[in-house]
């Protein structure tokens, strides 16, 4: 899988396994940061741990309870604030150049699946 790149209404994701460094790409529609290969792997199996949470959390929560959860690494740090089914998910980079970005509800769910499903690690 030499170079991919997937996108969706307000996110982006890619790999390109030629990059010298920075192989990795996460994204919004106008905005991208470039990831080592440890932080994207960091930031997919995070992701899919928050989104395990909040659909796990859908049977303790009352309908209008929102509920806030965080997850890092010695690399990253993710967070997903909103309802079970909508939440949004922000993103700091701890390592190096530091940098803090985020998704809009309407984002998140298809993030999630391309990020499970780029498996490149």
């Amino acid at each position: 899988m030499p170079r991919t790149l997937k996108r969706g209404p307000g996110w982006q994701i890619g790999w390109d396994e030629d990059a010298p460094e920075f192989v990795g790409l996460v994204g919004g529609d106008d905005w991208a940061l470039e990831l080592t290969a440890a932080e994207l792997e960091d930031f997919c199996r995070l992701a899919g741990q928050l989104a395990e949470t909040m659909s796990q959390m859908a049977a303790e929560l009352m309908e209008e309870e929102r509920i806030a959860c965080e997850l890092e690494s010695d690399r990253l740090w993710l967070e997903v604030e909103g309802f079970p089914q909508s939440y949004s998910l922000r993103m700091i980079l701890l390592t190096g150049r530091r940098a803090e970005m985020g998704w809009d509800a309407a984002a998140v769910p298809g993030l999630i699946q391309a990020a499970q499903s780029l498996r490149v690690f």
